[in-house]
């Protein structure tokens, strides 16, 4: 049996003792990762600027922050979300318990990504402790030093059986995904993500893809452009262009692009000083093969500023390409680097058919102070999340539910999104064995009559929810005692339709003249008639 088979095993035989489903157990490994965070800093600061050249504030703010407050949040709102949902009733379900129940859904396989390899990998499996569910964690073996140090502190703090770290390359992630499992969730490339849909479906696994796309930003030529290109220039070169929701081009009219260049010019001077190679805060390509692959994708563009390069170092300056067009080799895939290219437009409707031609983005950015040419864009596109007037921020919001459509992915997190997604939502109904009259309708022999009765239930809209809102519990309750006293009448008396109606009922002083309560005792009628 192989590691990996071994390692599954494990977790499932843990996971059927039902160690996990004690809020008290998952709050308890939730906080124990987070003083994994708070103690073994240093170990993880230096892991990821040996993996891509981050500095000591950027990790903390991109990678360690984030998943320091989704554990705080989960910690904090785990009693809520586990909890039984009410549903709203309806004439069936007047005297029932009807609910939703979330409940673990048992093994989970997180595969993360080597850009973010410490926040994009954690924040599923904060996600996974929370529902109850058992992980195993697979790091990227590209960003290796995180890799590495993710084992060795992962088991110190977390239960080892219940989440255990499993380090390799393709062979490995291979053996893994021959593996049952309740749920995958990856985040990476779209080709990688369609191998792991593949796999899974032999097992019929749910999976969650984060993969990423080209996502375009349209920049008004009516906006202030100063404002939106510091944003765009901050949220395109983090981490060395290395982000699956930076922005991948622009989009713009032919007379604001030298206007465009040109902040853009000064927002990189801002932030990185005369020279980005120096500076702490641009970080480094992860390796060879994608400097490689990102430096040929700037064949046939014109550079209008940056293009500096140095392999050895794993260096590229920050870089504006303009002259660009639909079929040049930039335009052909994501570029996952720190590449910008600017594609000249006629107007917004020009920019809307230009983003609909290609697969749907993970995100839109549309950069305008006209509020109807935002909601325009809003209607007339598609992508997993749409931003107006800046970049990256959606992802800070848990509230948000995170993840792409299409070719950039499906399923969503973050917050309570996750805790969903790594869920089994179940459906919960609890009748009582009394009342027995109102079923007759579903039982055979089925006749013409008994058509009618389930059309007048099935086709009747009682708003129960608009009954709570007028008193609704008194209402409620005299319409259930009604129903117990029209079961009593058929089953104990027999009387005859003559002898008792809805229409008489329905003008007791007690009911009065509520619509919804007069709709109820319609839907009876059937029942007093037969």
């Amino acid at each position: 049996m192989s590691r990996e088979q071994l390692a599954v095993q494990r977790a499932r035989r843990s996971f059927q003792t039902g160690r996990t489903k004690p809020l008290e157990f998952r709050i308890q490994q939730l906080k124990r990762l987070q003083s994994c965070f708070q103690e073994r800093q240093r170990d993880i600061k230096r892991a990821l600027q040996k993996d891509l050249g981050k500095s000591e504030y950027s990790s903390e703010l991109y990678e360690m922050l984030l998943v320091e407050a989704e554990i705080h949040l989960s910690v904090t709102r785990l009693a809520e979300w586990a909890a039984p949902r009410p549903v709203e009733k309806n004439i069936f379900t007047l005297s029932d318990d009807v609910y939703v129940k979330p409940e673990p859904l048992g093994v989970v396989l997180i595969i993360g990504p080597w850009n973010y390899p410490w926040s994009l990998t954690l924040l599923p499996l904060v996600g996974a402790i929370a529902a109850g569910d058992a992980a195993i964690v697979k790091p990227s073996e590209i960003s290796s030093n995180s890799s590495k140090v993710m084992a060795e502190l992962l088991p110190l703090y977390l239960d080892q059986d219940l989440y255990p770290v499993v380090e390799g390359g393709v062979p490995e992630t291979q053996e893994l995904l021959k593996q049952r499992f309740d749920h995958i969730f990856y985040t990476g490339s779209t080709s990688v993500g369609q191998l792991v849909m593949e796999a899974a479906a032999r097992h019929l696994t749910p999976v969650t893809l984060e993969l990423g796309g080209k996502s375009p930003c349209f920049i008004d030529k009516n906006c202030d452009i100063k404002t939106a290109c510091r944003r765009i220039t901050w949220a395109k070169f983090i981490n060395c262009g290395q982000t699956c929701i930076a922005p991948d081009f622009i989009l713009c009219e032919p007379s604001v692009q030298s206007r465009v260049v040109e902040a853009i010019k000064k927002c990189i001077k801002e932030f990185y000083a005369d020279s980005p190679k120096t500076s702490d805060d641009y970080g480094r390509i992860v390796s060879q093969r994608q400097f490689r692959r990102i430096m040929g994708l700037m064949d046939g563009c014109t550079v209008a500023f940056g293009g500096d390069a140095d392999e050895s170092q794993g260096y590229i300056g920050p870089t504006v390409l303009q002259d660009v067009t639909a079929e040049s080799k930039v335009m052909q895939e994501e570029i996952f680097g720190p590449l910008l290219p600017i594609i000249t437009v006629d107007g917004v409707d020009e920019a809307i058919r230009f983003m609909n031609k290609r697969e749907k983005p993970l995100v839109i950015y549309v950069f305008s102070h006209d509020d109807k040419l935002i909601k325009k864009v809003i209607a007339e596109t598609s992508s997993g999340a749409l931003v107006a007037n800046d970049c990256i921020v959606h992802f800070l919001d848990s509230a948000l539910p995170f993840g792409g459509v299409g070719h950039s992915g499906m399923g969503r997190y973050r917050g309570r999104h996750t805790f969903d997604q790594l869920s089994n939502l179940r459906s919960c109904m609890i009748k009582q064995l009394k009342m027995e009259a109102l079923n007759s309708m579903r039982y055979p022999p089925l006749s013409a009559k008994k058509l009618g009765w389930a059309r007048r239930f099935v086709l009747s809209h009682v708003n129960v929810q608009r009954l709570r809102s007028m008193g609704a519990l008194v209402v409620l309750a005299m319409l259930a005692g009604l129903a117990a006293f029209v079961v009593q009448v058929k089953e104990r008396c027999h009387a005859s339709p003559n002898q008792i109606t809805c229409h008489h009922i329905s003008h007791h002083a007690v009911l009065g003249s509520c619509a919804e309560s007069q709709r109820f005792l319609l839907v009876l009628d059937p029942i007093l008639d037969d």
